[in-house]
């Protein structure tokens, strides 16, 4: 027995071009399902994430934080939006002291690094419009910081290595970046890179779908 169906209805609201036919979700008893934007989002192959090593072949991140150095970015170009969902860093060895972490946006798509083909959330979905980069010892370039045009979304210090600790960013009210636009973190610390591995949960959307 099916478990969920659905119904079609001609108004539009935000998100859903003017006047076509859009779909609702109901249940088999046919109550209306309401569905996390998200979930919804990842349903619709709009979810996609970018990682930085793996548990057994960390990377090694910048020695202190260094301005157009990046561990690893999204981007997206005019047209497209991105809105992060989640970011954890788990930290393999804390080598180093002064450790220091963050995640900033800029107007700019990155340079330079190692090109990273975004890896769906929905399994099997379709490839992303975005493009990534994953480049250890700060191997991803970015447009230099400043404070009136790069904004700050999460960062995360420690005065020691013993104080290294990992570091989530799951934001309750994300940013929306509309394109162009370079998603990226930086991963350092004092004498010596800390070791870890890391990965980014964003979704991609087309500037139409979400009235942009």
């Amino acid at each position: 027995m099916a478990t969920l169906d659905v119904a079609q209805r001609s108004s539009a609201d935000r998100g859903i071009t003017n006047l076509a036919q859009a779909l609702l979700t109901l249940d088999a008893s046919g109550a209306l399902v309401v569905i996390d934007f998200f979930a919804k989002a990842i349903l619709d192959d709009h979810g996609y994430q970018v990682r930085a090593g793996t548990i057994s072949v960390p990377l090694v991140g910048d020695v202190l934080i260094t301005d157009t150095a990046a561990e690893f970015c999204a981007d997206v170009a005019a047209g497209l939006v991105l809105i992060p969902v989640a970011q954890h860093i788990s930290i393999n060895l804390a080598g180093g002291t002064a450790h220091e972490y963050a995640t900033k946006s800029v107007a700019t798509v990155s340079s330079a690094g190692t090109a990273f083909v975004p890896l769906p959330l929905n399994s099997g979905g379709p490839a992303a419009a975005s493009t990534a980069r994953v480049a250890a010892a700060g191997g991803v370039t970015v447009t230099a910081e400043l404070a009136t045009t790069t904004v700050f979304h999460w960062g995360v210090g420690r005065s020691a290595a013993d104080l290294a600790v990992d570091g989530d960013w799951q934001p309750l009210r994300p940013p929306v970046l509309n394109g162009p636009r370079c998603l990226y973190t930086q991963i350092a610390a004092a004498t010596t890179g800390p070791s870890y591995f890391a990965h980014l949960d964003y979704l991609e959307f087309v500037s139409a779908q979400l009235g942009q």
